[in-house]
């Protein structure tokens, strides 16, 4: 590991050689082939993770300057080379995970890295084949081709120019009309758009499906669900998950939903309705984005002495890029710099509650990526995606007592706004799950019989919803705004399984802060040296697939925020 010495902004790149890397790996694998002893081999392994560290560090920094910027020529020419020549450099480190699970050494190999590398790699074997190459870089396009959309969109509302992130401010505006005519503005942009839209997603469930069966997997949820390292749950567990939601929490949200019309005192509740939780407006931080990475500091060195250094080391390399702008890419994300042991935020500051929400969220990965930044492998600086957001959404629920910096007197309506949100998420996260399992077990549907679908889902998980003059939504397009459908297939119930893990944490910091944060902490050090069910037993959590688990939490939660309801809180003071 290097130490970095520069701001991300002065971070030297560099385009790999594909014929010295060819060189490199060649040779490495020709080491392979003379080794007598485990020692030997092991130290091969660690000559393969320094390469594998390399290229991931210039890959990110390359996809980083590209999401900055997604009209920058010099930035796309980087970022399509990686497109392009990903797909190659899985195939060469497939050949090597061949190599070392052929060796005689098992045992040992496992003592040194740990028993989830052996697993790791038959995952990679099985996921992959030469032959699977161009229709992955073609993957890379068509999603790179949905992004673009996004990040090109420039709508003319009430005399300005936005993009999709900048008119959610006024989605959540008092002004009933105000909400009505951007959420009107922001379905027009991708009923624009439709027919692209529905043909990029057709040409990738299609080449999906491709690669799925030239591996040899009997649908691509199968494939899918392996490459994704879900390796304790299946698919079957999954939809037991959605069951319980469906059960449990979709009756609540009817309810929530319900007090929130009388709230706003609206008779029926539209979609343009949802966001806003109070009548005088949701609550905001109070100050601009430099004032949030201030008071974030303050914040993170009280939080603990682990928290406090990983987030000064933040401010001062400049590892964040969080407001939105023009030809931004839109969304949120953590990556990371192996070669460095530091990761990156990205985000889209756009002067609503989710701006402190999106900080702490995505805090909450970078978070995790430190502390496993000794972590032996760069295999295990991330863990599967659920245990991933575990770390986000508890960190969202940690950070409540330091609310005030940000939100001074709307505080109180913060954590309402904040806890019921997650409560509200549930079935949606379910919806976008349960739709993309229909979409590929129903590879040759229309594009309006995906939309035909995605709108009875909808109404299923969420029967309160109506739009009101969108009819773009209304005929189902409205999982076209959730970019995972479209460039992380399945990657979306993760943060419902994570929610039910968050919501523990939050529940047991309210009592014992101290002891949760030490959990917490201990989870965030393991990285990806364990799976998704060792995680949740390392933080004395339940998992979110036992039978029950939903009900103490929820009741919990329901309590908090009826107890919250008695409070005239949401009125001016």
């Amino acid at each position: 590991m290097v130490q970095l010495q520069h701001r991300f902004s002065e971070i030297s790149y560099k385009r790999p050689d594909m014929n010295e890397l060819k060189a490199n790996y060649d040779a490495l694998k020709e080491k392979f082939t003379r080794v007598s002893t485990a020692e030997e081999i092991n130290t091969l392994i660690r000559e393969w993770n320094e390469i594998r560290e390399w290229f991931d560090t210039q890959s990110s920094i390359a996809h980083v300057r590209n999401s900055q910027n997604v009209k920058d020529e010099s930035s796309r020419a980087e970022k399509e080379f990686f497109d392009d020549n990903s797909p190659t450099i899985a195939e060469w480190n497939t050949e090597v995970s061949r190599i070392i699970l052929a060796s005689p050494h098992s045992v040992e190999i496992a003592e040194e890295w740990g028993p989830l590398f052996p697993i790791m790699l038959r995952e990679r074997v099985r996921t992959f084949t030469p032959e699977i190459k161009p229709l992955l870089v073609e993957e890379s396009k068509l999603s790179q081709r949905y992004a673009d959309l996004l990040a090109e969109a420039q709508i003319e509302f009430d005399g300005g120019v936005y993009n999709l992130s900048g008119l959610d401010k006024f989605c959540l505006d008092p002004d009933r009309s105000m909400r009505k005519r951007a959420n009107q503005a922001k379905f027009g942009y991708f009923a624009q758009h439709s027919e692209e839209l529905d043909s990029v997603y057709d040409q990738l469930v299609k080449l999906r499906g491709k690669i799925a069966s030239t591996l040899g997997f009997d649908s691509y949820i199968d494939y899918r669900y392996t490459a994704m390292g879900r390796t304790d749950y299946n698919a079957e567990d999954v939809a037991r998950f959605r069951k319980q939601v469906l059960d449990v929490v979709v009756p609540i949200t009817v309810q929530l939903r319900k007090r929130q019309a009388e709230r706003l005192g609206v008779e029926r509740l539209y979609f343009h309705d949802e966001g806003l939780q109070f009548p005088n407006g949701n609550p905001n931080p109070q100050g601009d984005p430099d004032w949030i990475l201030e008071n974030a500091v303050r914040m993170y060195r009280e939080l603990s002495p682990a928290t406090g250094e990983f987030f000064d080391m933040m401010a001062k390399h400049e590892l964040m890029d969080l407001v939105t702008r023009p030809n931004k890419e839109g969304g949120g994300y953590c990556t990371s710099f192996p070669l460095y042991g530091v990761p990156f935020i990205f985000s889209n500051f756009n002067g609503t509650t989710h701006d402190v929400e999106v900080l702490t969220h995505e805090a909450g990965h970078a978070f995790q990526v430190y502390m496993s930044r000794d972590q032996k492998l760069v295999d295990y600086i991330f863990p599967t995606a659920e245990a991933c957001e575990i770390h986000s959404m508890s960190m969202e629920f940690l950070t409540w007592p330091w609310m005030e910096l940000f939100f001074r007197e709307q505080t109180e309506k913060f954590k309402f706004y904040h806890l019921q949100g997650a409560l509200l998420f549930l079935p949606y996260a379910c919806t976008v799950d349960e739709f993309q399992h229909w979409v590929y077990n129903n590879p040759e549907a229309t594009p309006a019989e995906r939309k035909q679908q995605w709108r009875a889902i909808e109404r299923m998980y969420m029967p309160y919803r109506e739009f009101d003059e969108i009819p773009y939504a209304e005929q189902g397009g409205f999982w076209q705004r959730q970019a995972h459908i479209y460039a992380s297939p399945f990657y979306y119930i993760d943060y419902a399984l994570a929610q039910i893990c968050a919501l523990q944490f939050w529940s047991r910091a309210e009592k014992d802060r101290e002891t949760a944060l030490v959990d917490y902490i201990a989870i965030c050090k393991v990285g990806g040296s364990m799976t998704f069910g060792e995680i949740v037993k390392e933080g004395r959590l339940i998992s979110p697939f036992r039978e029950g688990c939903l009900d103490a939490v929820v009741i919990e939660t329901v309590q908090w925020l009826e107890n919250w309801q008695e409070k005239p809180a949401y009125e001016e003071a």
